[in-house]
C-alpha cells in the first residue's frame, strides 16, 4: 500500500509561481511512475504531467507545456510540480498519482495509476 500526501498550492495571483510536493510512504518509490492530475470546478479530472521512475521521461498536457515542470527526488520519496506563469484556468484541486507499471513508464490516463493522494487546492486569482 502506498500513501501519497500532497502539499503546496493555496491562493496565488495570476502570473505567480508555486510548487506542489507529493511525498510517498513507500520503500519502493524509485519503482513507481508518478503523475499529477487536476480537477477544476465543474470539470472532469484531467492529466497534467507524468514522470518515469528514473525521471528521464516526462510528459505534459499541452496547456501547461513551457509553464509547468515535473521532477522527482527518489532519495526523498517526493515528486514535485513547479508551476510558473499561473493562469486563472489553472485553478483546480491537484492530485498526485502513482503507478506500479514496470520500466520507464509514463501515462496520461488516470486508470493506469494505482494510488492517489487526496489532493491540494490551487486557486489562481486574476
Amino acid at each position: 500500500q502506498v500513501q501519497l500526501v500532497e502539499s503546496g498550492g493555496g491562493l496565488v495571483q495570476a502570473g505567480d509561481s508555486t510548487r506542489l510536493s507529493c511525498v510517498a510512504s513507500t520503500w519502493s518509490f524509485s519503482t513507481l511512475a508518478m503523475a499529477w492530475f487536476r480537477q477544476g470546478p465543474g470539470k472532469e479530472r484531467e492529466f497534467v504531467s507524468t514522470i518515469s521512475q528514473s525521471g528521464r521521461r516526462t510528459e505534459y498536457e499541452d496547456s501547461v507545456k513551457g509553464r509547468f515542470t515535473i521532477s522527482r527526488d527518489n532519495s526523498e520519496n517526493t515528486v514535485y510540480l513547479q508551476m510558473n506563469s499561473l493562469k486563472p484556468e489553472d485553478t483546480a484541486v491537484y492530485y498526485c498519482a502513482a503507478s506500479t507499471a514496470p520500466g520507464e513508464y509514463t501515462s496520461e490516463w488516470s486508470h493506469n495509476y494505482n494510488y492517489w493522494g487526496r489532493g491540494t487546492q490551487v486557486t489562481v486569482s486574476s
